[in-house]
């Protein structure tokens, strides 16, 4: 196939700085503990038999878990003869596809201490256990290994590597091994080529993909239905869904049949944007080419059905979905439970939660968080706090999303030290608090006029480093300075920023103008929305309406008006409170009802 060259490595160096491997590459010691061996031979009939059982296995990929595979695996290191490379490749293969790759290569690390040599086959699978922890560097040391031992990459050797790039994001350097590939006599193939293309639409690259699809179609390559998937996904992802159905068209007329996977990308795509009536057509044409929808198929559409309210065609959906003995699974029951939520259906809600685990399904730590978070924005917290010790009763971990939905009901229902108390207790138990944490404790503490105890929070924040989102933090506290009515200590900070590297953004401006008004500062708030341009900060709905109800609730009709027309010239919108201070202002005639011919040019077409 290729040509023999050590000069591939040298090569392959220029696009990834390789590193060595993390254990003395295949210096395999000819002590092969025959004598352990000897203690434990098995009887020919008995070995062939267990052999054919891990083949069987390996292949049907049905061991029971990774135990299992090390238990059949110590079973063969310690026959005698030692089994052949190729039932060890066999064992290493199925533990690789069950993703344990770190025991994969302690366990091809170990075996040269039994005497057993690998075969590229074997390097291939190392090479792949690097590339999906992330590690390239030592997938192409493992190529020189292949060299030091005597051996040829193969395709299959260099494809790995081409993987390995494009899943760190290195598309470039894997095109640039392509083009060395052909240089050295190795032809690209249909997998050379759909891993380039997998690799251009993760980074957004979609017509870079098309355009090498377009070379394909041009040379001695068959494209397949995978290559043609993975665009249509791509597609459908960049809402370019009429593209993916003209490519559907495209390798139909080609004789390439779409699988349930291509119609799957584009059911999700054309949901995104309820074109409902489309997908009853794709549906149909499912059914007429004998293509049997997935649990993934009925998932999106369950998904997107409540995801838009309506819960009554998803459970029909569902319904029709166990009826044709498709089982429905945690995504399933999940997107019935957070749509019964969203329309605050907490019975029904219950009822699926109910169903799933009579059905067999275990509910996950999604199931929780989505009903925990529907008690909590109905205030319900003690309930929140019954499924939160019903999740650690049976052993399922809370994870940070759980512990932010609590602390956020906790300071909603002005309970701040409890909180607090379970901020502490999710550290204890080994959950790490994110951004999100901090910021949801930050503002309760500031709702709740918990001053003290913000303060000290933010200077724990302050102490860990935390960086992150840190304008949001401060925002947070000028806000919350705001409503507690000390302008002062909000002005001062929402000043120092600068000192402190930042700069305000329109939700700080907005925050500050709001904060200003409330005190009866218009004239301030005016000069700062008029600084906001100048600092690269373009005023949104959000400022105008904020200053134009400071305006009117200070009777200052004639500046509230002019920025009434800035407002509508530059096609924002009157919000509620906006519109019912004008409508109050006029009824008690404190106003020229020439302003409502603003008000109604600001108002969106709907209202």
């Amino acid at each position: 196939m290729g040509k023999s060259t050590s000069s591939l490595v040298f090569i392959y160096s220029r696009l990834i700085i390789r590193g060595s491997l993390p254990f003395h590459a295949f210096a395999y010691s000819t002590n092969n503990n025959s004598s352990r061996r000897e203690n434990a031979k098995i009887p020919n009939q008995n070995r062939n038999q267990l052999l054919k059982s891990v083949r069987d296995q390996c292949k049907c990929g049905t061991f029971k878990n990774l135990d299992h595979a090390l238990s059949l695996f110590d079973k063969m290191l310690h026959m005698h003869p030692l089994p052949s490379i190729v039932d060890f490749n066999h064992m290493f293969g199925s533990i690789a596809r069950m993703k344990h790759y770190p025991v994969v290569i302690t366990l091809i690390r170990d075996m040269g201490s039994f005497g057993i040599t690998p075969d590229v086959y074997t390097l291939n699978v190392l090479i792949n256990c690097y590339c999906h922890l992330n590690r390239v560097g030592f997938g192409f040391s493992v190529l020189a290994a292949i060299f030091k031992l005597g051996y040829q990459p193969t395709q299959s050797t260099l494809n790995t590597l081409l993987k390995g790039l494009c899943l760190q994001g290195n598309v470039s350097g894997a095109m640039r091994l392509v083009e060395e590939m052909e240089n050295k006599g190795y032809q690209p193939n249909v997998i050379t080529v759909g891993t380039i293309v997998n690799g251009l639409c993760k980074i957004g690259e979609t017509s870079a993909a098309i355009g090498l699809l377009r070379m394909v179609e041009k040379g001695n390559l068959e494209p397949d239905v995978v290559l043609y998937n993975t665009i249509i996904d791509s597609l459908c992802k960049d809402k370019l869904v009429t593209e993916a159905l003209n490519l559907l068209s495209e390798m139909m007329s080609k004789g390439i049949q779409p699988a349930v996977v291509t119609y799957n990308c584009l059911i999700q795509g054309l949901c995104n944007f309820g074109w409902w009536r489309e997908v009853a057509t794709l549906l149909n044409e499912m059914t007429q080419r004998k293509i049997i929808p997935n649990v993934y198929t009925f998932n999106i559409l369950v998904d997107t059905l409540c995801k838009e309210g309506m819960l009554t065609e998803a459970k029909e959906v569902f319904t029709e979905m166990v009826q044709r003995g498709i089982e429905p699974n945690s995504i399933t029951y999940n997107s019935l439970l957070d749509g019964y939520c969203l329309q605050n259906k907490m019975d029904d809600a219950i009822k699926a939660f109910n169903m799933m685990v009579e059905r067999g399904c275990l509910p996950n730590v999604v199931s929780y968080n989505i009903l925990i978070n529907r008690y909590c924005k109905s205030k319900k917290i003690d309930e929140a706090m019954r499924l939160f010790r019903e999740m650690s009763n049976k052993g399922m971990i809370p994870n940070v999303v759980t512990y932010n939905t609590l602390i956020g009901g906790f300071c909603q229902v002005k309970r701040p030290q409890a909180a607090l108390e379970l901020f502490h207790n999710m550290q204890a138990f080994g959950q790490h608090p994110n951004p999100q944490t901090y910021a949801i404790l930050l503002d309760g503490l500031l709702k709740n006029k918990q001053i003290a105890e913000a303060l000290a929070l933010f200077q724990e924040m302050e102490d860990k480093g935390l960086k992150h989102n840190t304008l949001i933090y401060y925002n947070i506290l000028i806000d919350g300075f705001c409503n507690v009515r000390k302008l002062t200590t909000a002005r001062e900070l929402f000043y120092s920023l600068p000192t402190k590297g930042l700069q305000p953004d329109v939700p700080t401006y907005n925050i500050m103008i709001k904060g200003l008004c409330q005190e009866g500062l218009i004239d301030e708030a005016c000069e700062l929305l008029e600084k906001m341009d100048g600092n690269g900060c373009s005023p949104n709905d959000r400022t105008y309406n904020r200053i134009i109800q400071g305006l009117l609730q200070h009777n200052e009709t004639s500046k509230a008006t002019k920025y009434l027309q800035i407002m509508v010239d530059k096609g924002f919108s009157a919000d509620a409170t906006t519109a019912s201070i004008v409508v109050d202002m006029l009824s008690s005639n404190q106003m020229d009802k020439n302003i409502l011919e603003f008000l109604h040019a600001s108002l969106p077409p709907n209202r």
